[in-house]
């Protein structure tokens, strides 16, 4: 059974907590969306100042909506476009401290106004990318992106 924690620790300490809680969430269990669906959920309620949480999952040359917290979102994305494609194409996480000023934005929420995205890899190739969306602007820093890119790693190593 799942607890909510209170995270009192140092921002360090609390993601290192919130990904042992992954690690027990996943451990076992081999349905991917279940995992991806856990994984969103704990992100939601661990993370402050978010309104968005989810994952998007690729589909030939596009993204196609997953597991996700928040509301109803876009479905598909071209890789290459928005902030999410951009992150599937380059391999690479996108930290946007303003959506607004990224070219070529898709807004799925309005009152989205940063954004964090980490690329999903295995075996060299993208599978999807998490996305986590902000209503604050420069919502997300160096020790988010590292701890996010952690996350992300130990959840893909259970799909």
């Amino acid at each position: 059974m799942f607890h909510v924690t209170a995270y009192n620790g140092t921002k360090e300490e609390n993601y290192e907590l919130v990904i042992k809680q992954l690690k027990s969430l996943i451990e076992g269990e081999p349905n991917a969306i279940a995992n991806l669906a856990n994984a969103s959920a704990l992100l939601n309620q661990f993370l402050e100042k978010v309104n968005w949480v989810g994952f998007y999952l690729t589909e030939g040359d596009e993204l196609v909506l997953g597991p996700f917290q928040g509301l109803p979102a876009c479905v598909r994305i071209p890789f290459g476009k928005g902030v999410c494609g951009t992150a599937a194409k380059n391999k690479k996480t996108e930290r946007v401290a303003d959506v607004h000023l990224f070219p070529g934005h898709i807004a799925c929420d309005a009152a989205s106004q940063s954004e964090i995205v980490v690329p999903m890899i295995k075996n060299g190739e993208v599978i999807g990318v998490l996305d986590i969306d902000s209503p604050v602007k420069n919502r997300f820093d160096e020790v988010d992106q590292y701890y996010l890119e952690k996350f992300v790693e130990t959840l893909v190593a259970s799909l």
